[in-house]
């Protein structure tokens, strides 16, 4: 088969680009400190695809499909080169067949992150252009009519339980399907381990020495807000529609409160909506609904009943899927923080947002969330008992 190396190529390119993403999606979701290679600005970002709704489905990692769809792929592709005709025959039209779903799903995933992420990921586009290549040299290859695959499939069968090395090789797949399934960590247990941060032990004296030395040679810049006379300001730049400003805004919250009731420590919160329509160090924007629900935010603030409070979590709690729109958040602002005129409000309001998000963009935030802790910019989640010592050691610095 004249196409077995060009398949065997496209598919080991794909393969290479699945087993990257899986290996950058699995560190997302057990540390949220982990910053991606491929996450060059707001629109250019892994991150944003794989932790989107998107980046699973029907609870699999989109990623790690990729990775089983290219190895089956290199597995017919490699058995074709036998001195079997059958095998030889039949290989191109199964890779055919089993390429037209991988494209269908290329396609409804290329169309998710250009237009409604409106994100760009390497990783995902090398994938994209490894299946594209796959389903138009199998087609080409392919000699026999796809009617005729169902009955084939039989013979192909028997041919495979007769092969040692056939055998062997769907064994490695269905062993390994499943192993990476099972230490794959699931995404709502990452998400409930970040609401947790009590249960994690506590630093040592040791790690906390470490903490200090690395806090001391983090950038800082001065950040132009107000901390009223607290020895520590806190300062997060956020997106509504972006997950791991859920999950920090989950784990950080037991840790907020508990340094507020201290009267030395102010936290602030910034808006950095990943939408040029009001932030333009965001172009395109993944997150259609981003701007109006940081001005509905604003405008619950204004209020001072703490409805902002209940908006917050509202939205965080109500990202997707399906994507959150601005329809929805609209009614919102309406049912749960009482604002009943936010069309009237929208533009005046959007005014301050996009003050935010210039100052962002100022101070250097390319991704959300980005925090600065005296000045320290911090991106990204960071684990808490990290937050912690943090504002644990600017504490005792300023009460010297």
């Amino acid at each position: 088969m004249k196409s077995r190396t060009p398949l065997m190529l496209f598919a080991l390119l794909g393969l290479g680009a699945s087993l990257t993403s899986s290996y950058v999606h699995y560190n997302l979701l057990v540390d949220r400190s982990f910053s991606s290679f491929c996450d060059v600005n707001a629109t250019v970002s892994c991150t944003q695809a794989y932790l989107s709704p998107y980046g699973s489905f029907l609870g699999v990692p989109v990623a790690l499909a990729g990775v089983f769809f290219f190895a089956i792929v290199l597995a017919l592709a490699a058995l074709s080169g036998r001195k079997t005709p059958q095998a030889g025959e039949s290989a191109p039209a199964y890779i055919f067949a089993l390429s037209t779903v991988g494209l269908a799903f290329t396609l409804y995933l290329g169309y998710a992150s250009f237009f409604i992420l409106h994100a760009v990921c390497i990783l995902c586009l090398t994938t994209y252009v490894a299946v594209i290549a796959i389903f138009i040299i199998s087609g080409g290859a392919t000699s026999v009519p796809m009617t005729s695959l169902p009955g084939r499939a039989g013979r192909d069968l028997k041919t495979l339980v007769s092969s040692p090395a056939a055998l062997m090789v769907a064994a490695l797949l269905a062993v390994g399907a499943i192993s990476f399934k099972m230490v794959f960590p699931k995404e709502t247990a990452a998400e409930t381990a970040a609401q947790t941060p009590a249960d994690y032990p506590a630093l040592t004296d040791q790690q906390k020495a470490e903490v200090e030395k690395w806090w001391d040679v983090q950038p800082k810049v001065d950040v132009p807000v107000p901390s009223d006379g607290a020895a520590v300001l806190m300062v997060k730049f956020n997106d509504y529609q972006c997950p791991p400003c859920r999950q920090t805004y989950e784990a950080y919250g037991p840790l907020l409160a508990k340094w507020a009731k201290t009267g030395k420590f102010k936290f602030v919160l910034k808006h950095f909506p990943l939408d040029s329509e009001c932030n333009g160090a965001a172009p395109g924007g993944p997150h259609p609904a981003a701007c109006e629900a940081a001005a509905a935010v604003v405008m619950a603030h204004r209020k001072n009943d703490g409805s902002a409070e209940k908006l917050e979590h509202w939205l965080f709690s109500h990202q997707g899927p399906p994507i959150l729109t601005p329809d929805e958040v609209k009614t919102a602002a309406r049912d749960v923080a009482g604002i009943p005129d936010f069309d009237a409000k929208y533009a005046s309001t959007l005014i301050e947002v996009k003050n935010d998000a210039g100052m962002g963009a100022m101070l250097g935030v390319k991704s959300t969330p980005t925090f600065f802790i005296n000045g320290h910019i911090l991106p990204g989640g960071q684990d808490p008992r990290l937050i912690d010592a943090v504002i644990d050691l600017e504490m005792r610095r300023a009460a010297k």
